[in-house]
């Protein structure tokens, strides 16, 4: 979906953002993949920061941009696109010079950014469990009955994607992460990252010679599994390699930085868990 209707923009001022415009935040996944993005086609754009960890997302302010509470938003001349990789794809034709869809890939990119994008709740999970402590990252119930009871539509209809939403934080808030959520996200990602393990034995990058925005938008995933605990240099180790030589550039980096208190206290929360064998491969098995 890559434009919303002018109709359904509840906050009307921003039809009247001239140039490019981006809602973010700093720790989340697709912000992220969508700052690199922007940096390694060199694209001008204008920050605005949408603060998660204060719910922010969940404001009648934001849900009457994209009634998906979902960041990154781009706003290009007033045109409101949601869904990061949608708005990969909308970026890569709007500017087509040094395009990071190899020419004759485009099927094969889609199809991987598809697999990307079905793993986003089973990301979400392990980054839950393992990078952020509860008390950081739980819903407020107001800021979910206010995502629950917002009348935004979507295309003319309401989100089915919000069901999703609220059944993952409402759970999360009862529960946090569950081992089997966590078997089943690691089982998940393991089957999706073996033929890629397989594919960057024969090619420097997951869809060829070149970089591409499938590179982006993985490298985004693996920085979260190996923060997770994930073995990904003993199960993937073609897959470490090219994270490697990604991590390395600073366009790239530079996005996944945090700051070191965040650091700080994912240290902590990791060395308790060592201690409870709760680790991912504790509870994998890996």
């Amino acid at each position: 979906m890559p434009k919303l209707p002018a109709e359904e923009i509840r906050t009307r001022e921003v039809l009247k953002w001239r140039g490019l415009h981006l809602l973010h935040f700093t720790g989340s996944s697709c912000s992220q993949k969508t700052r690199i993005f922007l940096n390694v086609k060199g694209i001008s754009w204008v920050s605005h920061p949408v603060n998660l960890a204060m719910q922010k997302n969940h404001s009648a302010w934001f849900l009457g941009i994209n009634p998906r509470g979902l960041v990154p938003v781009l706003v290009d001349d007033g045109a409101v696109i949601i869904e990061s990789n949608d708005i990969l794809l909308y970026l890569d034709k709007k500017f087509p010079q040094h395009s990071l869809i190899p020419a004759g890939h485009t099927d094969q990119a889609t199809k991987l950014l598809q697999d990307e994008d079905a793993l986003h709740i089973d990301l979400r999970a392990l980054t839950m469990r393992y990078l952020f402590p509860d008390f950081l990252v739980r819903k407020k119930s107001s800021a979910l009955t206010a995502y629950e009871q917002d009348s935004g539509l979507i295309r003319g209809t309401p989100d089915p994607h919000k069901k999703i939403e609220l059944d993952f934080w409402r759970r999360f808030a009862q529960h946090g992460v569950t081992d089997t959520q966590v078997i089943r996200a690691a089982k998940n990602f393991r089957s999706r990252l073996q033929p890629l393990d397989e594919a960057l034995k024969k090619q420097p990058y997951l869809l060829g010679t070149t970089l591409s925005l499938i590179d982006i938008a993985w490298y985004i995933y693996v920085y979260r599994l190996i923060e997770a605990g994930y073995p990904v240099g003993r199960l993937h180790p073609q897959i470490q390699a090219w994270y490697e030589r990604l991590h390395a550039r600073p366009e790239f980096r530079k996005e996944v930085e945090e700051p070191s208190p965040i650091r700080w206290l994912r240290r902590v929360l990791q060395w308790i868990q060592q201690l409870r064998r709760s680790t991912l491969s504790d509870v994998v098995g890996l």
